[in-house]
């Protein structure tokens, strides 16, 4: 059961609006394509578990174009932040805007396409780190455990913050021990690294949120000032791995965001640490 009330301000770190599609095109690179998710539905849900901030995370269907989510920053207020994505396309004048609107880090999706060469990770890790550094953003990347592991002892030389997506797609079952989460752990407790606490279900499965435990654990035992937690709304991924057309509407998952925050809570065990994950540390972090 979530614990009531979360303490005011409670932020969620990781969520997408989607469509409507005619006014916001996917790029043709995707790799699936969602339904709508407004900022309605959005707004609907949080106020259902109580969450007062959030951070909106541009999606890999919208490639470089942050059209969608930054017509959406406006419309929930200073209540939200954003994270963009970004090439060498984008000007400069293009990032001040989206600081204006309240960006406050780029994303690198260094997963979504299959990239595992730590290489061409920190290629684009670094060249995002340089593009962003005056405005003092931060770099969130969605990859992998043995990347993270691979580069674990150059990510100090980026110079500003980064964030590491759903416990760097850890595998729950395999718990603490799994290879590459002792280098996770050390960035952490170094201060080197944050880590969303999200997706959770997405990694554990229905009804097995529990698993999350032992990775929770061993992060807050590291540092948990450098832990902040998101929802993944609306779940994008219902349907994956059925067979359709790329242009086919992918469902989104049925997952209910309370029983991830009582996931959380249950794992953290103390009501001063949940308020750090939850409020402080976003409040740091996203600029609140």
């Amino acid at each position: 059961m979530i614990p009531h009330p979360l303490p005011a301000g409670a932020c969620d770190c990781h969520v997408h609006v989607f469509g409507p599609a005619a006014r916001y095109p996917f790029t043709a690179r995707r790799t699936y394509t969602p339904g709508d998710a407004s900022v309605a539905e959005l707004d609907a849900m949080h106020a259902r578990i109580g969450v007062d901030r959030v951070v909106l995370i541009q999606p890999s269907v919208y490639g470089v174009d942050n059209s969608c989510m930054a017509e959406a920053l406006p419309a929930l207020g200073p209540r939200a932040r954003g994270v963009a994505v970004i090439d060498d396309t984008t000007g400069e004048a293009d990032l001040d805007r989206l600081h204006r609107l309240g960006v406050r880090g780029v994303r690198v999706n260094i997963a979504t396409h299959g990239m595992d060469d730590p290489e061409e990770a920190w290629r684009l890790l670094w060249e995002n780190a340089r593009r962003i550094r005056r405005l003092g953003w931060h770099v969130q990347v969605l990859t992998r455990l043995s990347v993270i592991a691979a580069l674990s002892d150059r990510i100090p030389d980026l110079g500003l913050p980064l964030v590491v997506d759903h416990f760097g797609y850890a595998d729950p079952a395999l718990g603490a021990g799994q290879p590459g989460f002792a280098a996770l752990v050390a960035l952490v407790r170094a201060g080197q690294a944050h880590v969303k606490l999200s997706a959770i279900e997405r990694l554990t499965g229905a009804d097995q949120r529990a698993a999350i435990a032992p990775l929770i654990s061993a992060l807050v035992a590291a540092n948990p000032r450098q832990l902040v937690w998101g929802s993944d709304w609306p779940h994008t991924g219902g349907g994956r791995g059925a067979a359709r057309a790329i242009t086919d509407i992918e469902p989104f998952a049925a997952m209910d965001d309370a029983d991830a925050l009582a996931a959380l809570a249950a794992a953290v065990g103390d009501a001063a640490t949940l308020s750090a994950i939850l409020v402080e540390n976003p409040a740091r972090l996203y600029d609140f």
